[in-house]
């Protein structure tokens, strides 16, 4: 790909996701439109899905930020319904949806179909993610969802190399099949065990924040590419060294931090900009060479391919909830029971993503005998229906349909009040261990320095407390809220003088980046306050 076509997907997608922001549509769909919408404008570029830059490229990063940001605690505490819908569900979807496309599409052969299978599997959960946030759904759903796309790639990636090995004639039998699958996720898993630790020394060890910023956006692509060189999964030693770095971030140094968070968020927004917009930008490439199968008989499998994966994924997810609670008294007494809105949620979130077109786009064009692969454009007008037809109809629904269920969302006041009590204990240690250090000599400070880390430590405390109390009358801010309002415009107040006086030549351009850094690591800190 040239360059500026590289530079106009960018640019064009990040403008799409900013203007989304403004609007109560998720970005993923708008996005999704937006590349349906210019695909046949004069003069856009033609935008075609390589499998070989989405999947070890693209695909590492995002699974690396996701699982970075994902909890390993709250992922083991609800580790059986992750690992249904993750490998039991693909696994089901592969094969009843391969079989219902074989029978949907009478001269499809059933190994082609069950290749189809095995793309359109895994839901990918950004676009549901995204919702769950935005409508404030209860944090275990969330967890589940997310979860579940961490691994489900891996799950289907294998399924379909084995469906695939046996639709081009290299022969592939169940033992063998299974067989492959252990291979590759241990392997993966394994992988991920051995790179996570030194890792985790590494970025504790540097001691540039630079360094440990370019060894993290290394990170994604060596575990995946060490995992695929032992033919092992490459998505399941991502996730394996993010959880545990992600787990372990608090022992990074401050500022590796503070720009690690920024510089991942930025990646994150760019690349699922680009990775949405490039799934509407394909429509006039799955077009092309229908053939036999244009036209109303076309759109016919297209919603019937649809239809069989939406009921599919019900099908799995409500005796996955269900039965074994059924079977297990521990899972009875262990966990919450579960109404019939939280399985509707969930089985409504099936939501399928740029993976399995990128999936479909490496569907080799002939068989081993070198007979052309058979129905493969079939196969990617199917891929790319089934993706747009889960995002628009699902991801423009599910929003509404969270809203009509009754379910219980975040309690915020509770959250808030446990935040409280957390920052409350900490910040009594934090007073306890600073008394220590001033009664030593070695420590002394002039009383007002003593006295102002005393009050910072106060004003930790109750900041969350005032959050909880009565709202300004006039403003209606908490008092917390005002006091982080004023402290912005004192910091800007300041900036604006630091640059007067560089403007007058009294200082110079070093010493107000200088200045401007302090001034920006306060309010950047005061801004994670508030954000969390």
């Amino acid at each position: 790909m040239h360059v500026l076509p590289l530079l106009l997907l960018v640019a064009g997608s990040a403008a799409v996701a900013g203007v989304a922001r403004r609007t109560p549509v998720p970005a993923p769909l708008l996005l999704v439109a937006a590349g349906l919408a210019v695909s046949y404008v004069p003069g856009v570029p033609h935008y075609e899905l390589d499998p070989h830059v989405v999947l070890p490229l693209l695909l590492p990063p995002l699974l690396y930020t996701a699982g970075v940001e994902s909890s390993y605690l709250d992922l083991r505490a609800n580790w059986r319904p992750v690992a249904l819908l993750s490998v039991g569900y693909v696994l089901f979807a592969t094969l009843v949806v391969g079989y219902a496309v074989h029978l949907i599409v009478p001269d499809l052969p059933l190994t082609a179909a069950l290749v189809l299978g095995a793309v359109i599997a895994p839901p990918d959960a950004v676009a549901a993610t995204a919702i769950a946030r935005r409508v404030g759904l209860p944090s275990r759903i969330t967890t589940i969802l997310q979860g579940e796309s961490l691994v489900n790639d891996a799950t289907a990636i294998t399924a379909y190399k084995v469906a695939l090995a046996a639709a081009v004639g290299e022969g592939a039998s169940f033992g063998g099949g299974v067989r492959e699958f252990a291979i590759a996720a241990l392997g993966g898993v394994g992988v991920g065990l051995v790179l996570m630790v030194p890792l985790h020394w590494l970025r504790t060890h540097l001691k540039e924040a630079l360094l440990q910023n370019t060894l993290s956006l290394l990170i994604p692509f060596v575990a995946y590419a060490a995992a695929e060189e032992v033919h092992a999964s490459g998505v399941l030693a991502v996730v394996v060294v993010a959880l545990y770095l992600g787990h372990q971030s608090w022992q990074v140094d401050f500022a590796t931090r503070l720009q690690e968070a920024a510089v991942w968020k930025m990646v994150a927004f760019v690349l699922e900009s680009a990775v949405f917009a490039l799934i509407g930008l394909q429509l006039p490439v799955v077009l092309q060479g229908l053939g036999e199968y244009e036209g109303v008989q076309a759109l016919w499998y297209a919603v019937a391919v649809f239809l069989v994966v939406v009921v599919v994924r019900f099908v799995w997810v409500y005796p996955a909830t269900y039965v074994p609670r059924m079977l297990s008294r521990r899972i009875r007494e262990r966990e919450a029971d579960s109404d019939w809105t939280r399985p509707l949620i969930v089985g409504w979130a099936g939501m399928r993503g740029v993976v399995s077109l990128a999936i479909a786009f490496s569907v080799p064009l002939t068989m081993d005998d070198g007979e052309p692969f058979p129905g493969r454009n079939l196969l990617l007008f199917l891929t790319f229906t089934t993706v747009i037809g889960t995002l628009v109809v699902q991801g423009l629904t599910l929003p509404g349909l969270i809203r009509v269920l009754p379910v219980q969302g975040r309690d915020e006041q509770a959250e808030t009040l446990a935040e409280a009590q957390a920052q409350n204990q900490a910040s009594r240690a934090a007073e306890q261990r600073l008394e220590e250090l001033l009664a030593d000599e070695r420590n002394a400070l002039p009383q007002p320095l003593a006295d102002r880390l005393r009050t910072v430590l106060e004003r930790r405390r109750n900041a969350v407390w005032e959050r909880l109390g009565a709202a300004n009358p006039v403003t209606g801010e908490s008092a917390d809220d005002t006091y982080r309002r004023l402290s912005r415009e004192t910091l800007a107040a300041e900036r604006a003088v630091f640059v007067r006086l560089r403007d007058e030549r009294r200082i110079d351009d070093e010493m107000l980046r200088t200045l401007l850094r302090r001034l920006d690591l306060e309010e950047a800190a005061a801004y994670r306050e508030e954000a969390g």
